[in-house]
């Protein structure tokens, strides 16, 4: 304990070198994991920053359609708010809805009910379960998506047979709708489900994959054709662009929690995740049978070992096991000097006559020393250690 108090540094005290050298691999594994979840985000938003963007000339933009549709006459507008859009519905305007999973259950109520009462043409591009069913009544989105890309119309719709075999390929519709258009079917189910409206001045297209809009594609197969029919029948196009921002998005309720806005796959994954570690924490834990003492494949000096258990005595305060380890030690090396069995070191009735009869001393005080109450604090305990010192070097002398 002396020692400890004294040297600066031990053998079991890692030197900076030592750290950096333990810890260099776990730092370079987390740098490069890093750079590349840096790398993929910043591809990831650079490749859909300009997606359905009637402005942007990305491979997956749209800005080649508006300037077609430009030359045709047809003007086209961009909006990122529900009240924009809802603004600007009329019977001579296209309204399309670039991504309307994104629109919150209020936002497509309010949105139905001005499609409804617009009289114009509403093209909803890449609907899923979570929108189609609201926004076009009677049109259902199949669970599975369509393994084929390009597909033939075989449908009466004229602007589907003009444009001929196009990219249409991904969610799958059904409807309900006995006087709507389903067009370019996969397995019997429709990538675009035209549904008149009940006046039969407007329409609502529901369109399965974007791809006959994007700049790259749009020379491919009749992609052209059904992208300029779909969103050229009227003067003016609306493009509408759902934003996370939309402040109408935000009333909606506002007692909803963090678990209320996540989707309900998140907390699957998570309570799995959950089970998996609770079973790896009992696989690890398990215990088969007792303990079993097994040599250290390299040796380990003795003072090392009791330096380190003095820095574990010290660190949780624990005098009282400090002290009694050496007390313990100290009455086993008493015992054979003083003609006392080592089985008995440890009972005060045989070690302390003994001790007593050769030193010609008071035996309460060696009970005191030998058998005492735990010292107080760091200084009791180095005090103890150097009478027990004193007390053993005083049994040895001649």
């Amino acid at each position: 304990m002396t020692a400890e108090a004294t040297l600066p540094s031990t053998s079991t005290s890692p030197t900076p070198r030592q750290v950096w050298t333990r810890t260099r691999g776990v730092a370079l594994a987390l740098v490069l994991l890093l750079a590349a979840a840096v790398a993929i985000a910043l591809i990831r938003s650079d490749t859909h920053r300009g997606s359905l963007d009637p402005r942007s000339a990305d491979p997956q933009g749209s800005r080649a359609v508006a300037e077609l549709l430009a030359e045709r006459g047809v003007s086209t507008r961009v909006v990122t708010t529900l009240d924009a859009a809802r603004a600007a519905a009329a019977p001579d305007t296209t309204l399309l809805v670039a991504v309307p999973d994104l629109l919150a259950d209020r936002q497509q109520t309010l949105l139905r009910s001005t499609i409804a009462e617009s009289g114009g043409r509403t093209v909803l591009v890449a609907a899923g379960s979570s929108s189609v069913e609201q926004l076009a009544p009677g049109v259902t989105a199949d669970p599975a998506t369509s393994l084929e890309s390009t597909l033939a119309p075989n449908c009466d719709f004229p602007a589907a047979q003009r444009a001929g075999t196009a990219d249409t390929g991904g969610l799958r519709y059904t409807t309900t709708h006995l006087d709507a258009d389903q067009c370019y079917p996969s397995e019997r189910l429709a990538t675009l489900i035209r549904v008149p409206d009940a006046s039969g001045d407007g329409d609502t297209v529901v369109l399965g994959a974007p791809d006959i809009l994007f700049n790259d594609r749009l020379d491919e197969q009749g992609n052209a054709s059904l992208a300029l029919q779909l969103l050229g029948s009227r003067p003016h196009l609306v493009w509408y662009r759902p934003s996370l921002s939309d402040t109408s998005a935000a009333d909606q309720d506002d007692d909803q929690t963090l678990f209320d806005l996540l989707p309900s796959g998140w907390l699957w994954g998570t309570l799995q995740l959950f089970i998996a570690a609770a079973l790896a924490a009992l696989w690890r834990a398990r215990r088969l049978g007792p303990l079993v003492p097994e040599k250290l494949p390299v040796a380990i000096r003795a003072s090392e070992t009791v330096e380190g258990r003095a820095r574990l005595y010290r660190k949780a305060n624990a005098h009282n096991r400090a002290a009694a380890a050496l007390r313990s030690t100290t009455r086993t090396r008493l015992a054979p000097l003083v003609g006392v069995p080592v089985a008995q070191a440890h009972a005060p009735e045989a070690l302390l006559p003994a001790l007593s009869a050769h030193l010609h001393s008071d035996g309460q005080s060696l009970h005191t020393l030998l058998f005492g109450p735990p010292p107080s604090d760091d200084a009791a305990l180095i005090a103890l250690a150097d009478q027990l010192d004193a007390l053993e070097r005083e049994v040895r002398r001649p």
